[in-house]
């Protein structure tokens, strides 16, 4: 509001101006205490009377001006002021909200004033009254506001990369920024006025939606929501948007504040990122051995299908919860206390090294795995995965095989022993059968004696024979039952007679150290066989092989066709065998161990020759022991 609204205007002032200065007391207090700046200036402006605040807002306390002219106390008002006097003085009133006047010292001063002409008693133009306040505090305040609006304008224009808009109660555009023109492709002039669903990809199904969220911003406060955004040129991009309530100082809602950034990238390679979890799952799930995270606090983190599979729990029923549950009580004790010493001294003993150890199912029956322990730093956090593979299996299989394997060093046993009875039978028979004659003979010589005596030794010479004659009958008959074996003769490839072996005989060696090599091709015919005697010769020559060698030798076993015959060849890179039992090697009773009986080689080439085939020995290449044989190829009518 003006000076001049406040205090009256010249046309009230007519006529009673006379007489209030011809009061002088009144005057007086009315210029001593009137709240604002007011000089009256004749027509020539001189001072006629001025208020107290007049003096003091312009330093002039210490002077006397009444009487003198406004030019004179103010030598510095400029031509441009002057006329606004002399338009005032002709019956103008004019005003301003804010002037600068610079003063002589080089300051300048903010006024803002009214300038009224006052009349005299005729009605013709006295003189001028001029009302003024120094705004100079007003005037800093417009231009801090005005520049922190400007920079407010800057900042907002600048945020090139958000989109930040205002709307009205109703949800119209009223502010569009840089960022926003950027962004969308509309410009501030084509946004104006438009709802905030008109920038969504679907505006008739999301126009709901988004005044669902004008109302959660209402009355539940910032809403952070994403979705679909549509652009001018018709493509979409995907935003993040944040709407909030304005509300005014004085209370009441202004608009809403709306900062939208496009987050299409982000949201892209997020998606990659969940497909590439997502197929990594599916890998992990379809991988057979079970696997499972968890923290340095030992707190299951994921849990795969198949150590769901392996456990019996549901992912639900571990995950969250402490590692332990799923091992035996004695590493269930002390699970916490190592992690937590690896924690602390970072001295590894289990992490990236395989071990054995026994899990427990959710029905408590403890089962044996492998369990492998891998490191990894995620988010400044240490996360352990497991890896496990149930032995169970494999156990129940080396189980058996050491089972087959009794069983056959068993058949092996009771045919060597066969094969000794009919040694003992060939060497027995003939001694025998001499005793017979001899005392046979004796018992004719005695005959044609009469005495008594002799009489009782022919007796017992006669007896003696008959003994005699029965044991080489019982020889006979061991030796008969045991030539008479029928071979059960089936059709089988050479590979599987000797990798069959092989895992038989070979149990322990690769713990040795030592190599066993199988040159077997699959192009070799089958030979037909009784399938549990070959496997109990080339089990025999192995484990001969075996004892033979150190941890470090090596066997080869290999295979080709001579002939009518497959040829099979087992090399060893071990010392051999002594010139000196190298000619009796194959008989009975001939050995270079301490504890052998020297009947193996003899039966196993009992075995060959019964199938046709022969076995003998070479010293190989490089001074090992090198043994062949030869087995009959299996014809097509032999199938």
């Amino acid at each position: 509001m003006r000076l001049v609204q406040k205090w009256g205007c010249a046309g009230r002032m007519r006529g009673r101006m006379a007489k209030l200065l011809q009061s002088g007391d009144i005057a007086d207090l009315f210029l001593t205490h009137l709240p604002i700046a007011v000089a009256i200036f004749d027509c020539e402006m001189r001072y006629l009377a001025c208020s107290r605040r007049w003096l003091q807002d312009y330093g002039i306390q210490d002077q006397c001006i009444v009487g003198k002219s406004h030019y004179e106390i103010f030598p510095e008002i400029d031509g441009r002021i002057r006329e606004t006097h002399r338009r005032v003085l002709g019956g103008e009133s004019l005003c301003c909200d804010a002037e600068a006047f610079k003063r002589q010292d080089g300051s300048i001063d903010w006024v803002e004033w009214d300038m009224v002409p006052w009349h005299g008693p005729a009605g013709e133009v006295a003189g001028a009254i001029l009302f003024t306040r120094l705004v100079n505090d007003l005037v800093h305040m417009r231009r801090e506001a005005m520049t922190l609006q400007t920079e407010l304008n800057l900042l907002i224009d600048s945020a090139r990369q958000y989109a930040i808009s205002m709307f009205d109660p109703d949800g119209k555009v009223v502010l569009w920024n840089k960022g926003a023109e950027r962004l969308y492709g509309w410009s501030e002039a084509e946004t104006l006025g438009r709802h905030i669903s008109f920038f969504f990809e679907n505006r008739s199904s999301d126009e709901e939606q988004v005044r669902a969220w004008l109302q959660m911003a209402l009355v539940s406060g910032p809403v952070v929501e994403r979705s679909w955004r549509k652009k001018k040129d018709g493509t979409s991009f995907f935003g993040e948007i944040n709407i909030s309530r304005i509300d005014a100082a004085a209370g009441g809602l202004i608009g809403y504040s709306c900062v939208v950034r496009d987050i299409t990238k982000e949201y892209d390679q997020l998606r990659r990122i969940e497909a590439s979890e997502a197929q990594l799952r599916a890998i992990l799930d379809t991988v057979p051995d079970a696997m499972m995270t968890i923290n340095e606090n030992g707190i299951v983190q994921s849990f795969s299908n198949a150590a769901q599979n392996l456990f019996g729990y549901k992912k639900d029923e571990v995950i969250g919860k402490n590692v332990s549950m799923l091992m035996d009580d004695h590493d269930a004790q002390r699970h916490d206390e190592y992690l937590k010493r690896y924690l602390e001294t970072g001295q590894r003993h289990i992490i990236g090294n395989m071990r054995c150890v026994t899990g427990k199912r959710k029905d408590g029956t403890l089962f044996p795995h492998e369990l492998y322990i891998g490191e990894a730093v995620s988010q400044g956090s240490r996360i352990f995965t497991g890896f496990l593979r149930d032995l169970t299996a494999r156990r129940e299989a080396e189980a058996k095989l050491q089972e087959l394997q009794s069983e056959l060093i068993h058949i092996s046993r009771v045919s060597a022993i066969g094969t000794m009875a009919t040694a003992l039978a060939h060497e027995l028979n003939q001694p025998l059968t001499a005793i017979a004659n001899y005392v046979q003979s004796t018992a004719i010589l005695l005959a044609p004696y009469e005495d008594e005596a002799i009489t009782l030794a022919r007796s017992a010479m006669d007896e003696a024979a008959r003994e005699a004659l029965r044991a080489g009958a019982i020889v006979r008959r061991l030796r008969e039952f045991v030539a008479r074996g029928d071979l059960e003769r089936v059709i089988v490839h050479p590979y599987d007679l000797v990798s069959q072996a092989s895992a038989l005989g070979a149990v322990g060696s690769k713990a040795r150290g030592v190599l066993c090599d199988i040159d077997v091709p699959a192009s070799l015919p089958c030979v037909l066989v009784d399938r549990v005697q070959i496997q109990q010769v080339l089990l025999n020559l192995l484990r001969n092989a075996l004892e033979a060698i150190d941890d470090s030798g090596r066997i080869v076993i290999s295979g080709q066709v001579m002939g009518d015959m497959v040829h099979i060849a087992m090399v060893d890179n071990g010392p051999g065998i002594a010139p000196d039992l190298e000619a009796d090697l194959f008989e009975p009773f001939v050995t270079s161990k301490a504890t052998g009986m020297g009947i193996g080689l003899a039966i196993s080439r009992t075995i060959v020759e019964a199938h046709g085939g022969r076995l003998w020995y070479e010293r190989a290449d490089g001074g090992g022991a090198a043994f062949y044989m030869t087995l009959p190829i299996a014809e097509t009518g032999d199938a």
